[in-house]
This record gives structure tokens, C-alpha cells and sequence, in this order.
């Protein structure tokens, strides 16, 4: 338990935002955050975590830590990506209720009283479901509507679509999510897979308050490759599949070439047999190529190293409002 606190002491609500290079917007969210915790009233915190910085993130949440005694700073010791420092601030928060969101303000955090009231129906977790995203380009929707889709078909999961990891859950929900120790995340599959009753709130998510993204193309395509490695077999299913295609394609070029032989016919030359084995060979670099992704991961994971290491943690001084 953090600095001494028993489980009595927990603030009914935690906030958690991970936050990397957000010194321009983070004041704006902070106060956005707290505006709405003093809405609701009763006890809570907030907590922001630093992932690895490079411009003055940090100084930034200490100087707020010592305005507002709700936040809690941790900084961690280096940048180990957003689903990593978001794992490493659900560990430390203490709240009864805990609302996952980031800090540069597209998800809006005035949502808060809307999901509590929804939990307080029942719900086990409130995801925020996207209506509208604006001020991101039609490539980045179209890629984004395409991988929910395509994860939808690939796994037993039901991951709702549109949405991120902007949610409320509750501390039952949290507590298993914390147990599950695998090292590449996709936390709302996780949390998707964690059952329960989930239930949606439709929103519009709003364009970057300032800053720019910390999700561009190649970090795209590696969070969706641990997305799919993380929740289905269906790669390398497909990769058996392909190999007994491929195996029936060069049993037919063989039996052709035998007949072909026994009738004196003149066989195709170079160029078909080039295409033959350009095609066999890319299909088989392929299928090594999905199993290697899957055996990377797990090599990664029996090292059984931590998660995140955390350098320090400030602030934190009680939960009730200002």
C-alpha cells in the first residue's frame, strides 16, 4: 500500500493519466480534472505519471503537487511507452473508482459524473465509445475504424469498437487487471476480457489541446501487432493454413512437371520456375515471420523483468477536495 495507507483510507475516486511530453497542456488538464472533483465532491486523487519526459513534464506536476494535495506524481525511471506508465500509475492509485484517461485533453474528463452515474446503475465498468474524432486526418480514422474490425474478427474477445483506454472501473475490475502479468498490454482488451458489465457512454473526442501525437504511424503498427499477439492464435492458424496451401500448390507443380515429362512436353522455363519459387519462399518468410512475433513475446516475458521501474513519487499529502 502506498506510503503507509490501509485500504480504510482510499479515496472513493483515483484518476490516473500517463502523461510524455504534455508540459503545454498538462496545467490546463489539471485544472479541467480538478474543477470536476470539486463538482463531485468527497475524497480522491489524482495521479499523473511521467513517462520519461524530455521536456518539463515533471516539473510541472511537482509544482502542481504542492498547490493541490489530491495529486500524485510518479516519474518513472525511463520512457517505457503508454500502456506500461499507465499500468504503473493503476498500481499506485488507491481509489475506490478509478477513471483512466489521458492528458491531453481530447477525452474530457467533465464525462466523470456521467459514468459514475452509470456505475452506480450496476456497471462494473464505463468505456467511453467515440462518435466523432476530430482534428485527426482521414487516414488515421480509416486506419483506426479498420483495426477494431479487424480485431473484432480475430478474436473471442468482444472489443467494443472506437474506444480507447478512456474509462471508469471499479477497484474489483482493477484488481484483476493488475494480476494479469503480460508484458505487452492492450489494456482494453484486458479490461474487455475481465467481463462483468461494461457499459458504454458516447462521446466526441476532441482534438490535441496543444502538443502533437504520441501515436504516429510505427507506433501504431506495434501496438496493433501486440493487440492481435495478445488476443488471438488466428496468425498462426492462418500460417498452417497458408503451409497446406502452399504444400497442395508445389504438389500440383510437381505432378505437372512428371506428366509433362512422360509426354515429351517442353516445360515452361525460367520465369515460371522463378515465380514458383519467389512465391513459396516469400509465403514461408511470411509464416516464419508470424511465428517469430509470437516467440519474441514470449521470450520477452519469461525474462520475467518488472514492468516499469519507478524513480520517485511526490505529493499526495490526502484526498479531500481544495
Amino acid at each position: 500500500m502506498l506510503r503507509g495507507m490501509s485500504q480504510t483510507d482510499r479515496p472513493a475516486l483515483s484518476v490516473v493519466a500517463p502523461c510524455f511530453d504534455e508540459e503545454g497542456v498538462l496545467p490546463e488538464f489539471i485544472r479541467r480534472v480538478a474543477s470536476v472533483l470539486d463538482g463531485i465532491g468527497g475524497t480522491a486523487e489524482i495521479v499523473l505519471v511521467d513517462d520519461g519526459s524530455r521536456d518539463g513534464t515533471w516539473n510541472t506536476i511537482c509544482r502542481e503537487a504542492q498547490g493541490d494535495p489530491r495529486i500524485v506524481g510518479v516519474r518513472l525511471m525511463r520512457n517505457h511507452g503508454h500502456q506500461l506508465a499507465l499500468t504503473a500509475g493503476l498500481t499506485v492509485c488507491r481509489g475506490e473508482r478509478i477513471l483512466i484517461i489521458d492528458a491531453d485533453l481530447q477525452d474530457p474528463p467533465e464525462l466523470l459524473p456521467a459514468m459514475i452515474a452509470l456505475m452506480d446503475q450496476g456497471a462494473d465498468v464505463v468505456y467511453g465509445q467515440r462518435r466523432a474524432r476530430e482534428g485527426e486526418s482521414l487516414f488515421k480514422r480509416a486506419s483506426a475504424s479498420a483495426f477494431y474490425r479487424l480485431i473484432g474478427r480475430l478474436t473471442d474477445v468482444d472489443i467494443p469498437a472506437d474506444t480507447g483506454d478512456f474509462r471508469l472501473v471499479t477497484r474489483r475490475v482493477l484488481d484483476v487487471l493488475l494480476a494479469m502479468p503480460e508484458r505487452h498490454r492492450f489494456i482494453r482488451g484486458m479490461v474487455a476480457w475481465i467481463g462483468g458489465r461494461q457499459v458504454p457512454l458516447l462521446y466526441d473526442r476532441k482534438a490535441r489541446a496543444a502538443g502533437e501525437t504520441k501515436y504516429p504511424l510505427s507506433k501504431m503498427i506495434r501496438f496493433a501487432a501486440d493487440a492481435i499477439t495478445a488476443f488471438s492464435v488466428v496468425p498462426l492458424m492462418a500460417s498452417m493454413t497458408i503451409g497446406w496451401v502452399m504444400a497442395a500448390v508445389g504438389f500440383a507443380f510437381f505432378v505437372y512437371s512428371i506428366v509433362g515429362f512422360v509426354l515429351g512436353h517442353t516445360m515452361p522455363g525460367w520465369t515460371s520456375l522463378m515465380a514458383a519459387i519467389g512465391l513459396l519462399g516469400g509465403m514461408q518468410f511470411l509464416m516464419l515471420g508470424i511465428i517469430g512475433a509470437y516467440l519474441g513475446r514470449l521470450f520477452e516475458q519469461s525474462k520475467g523483468r518488472p514492468l516499469f521501474t519507478i524513480r520517485e513519487i511526490v505529493g499526495g499529502r490526502g484526498g479531500e477536495p481544495k
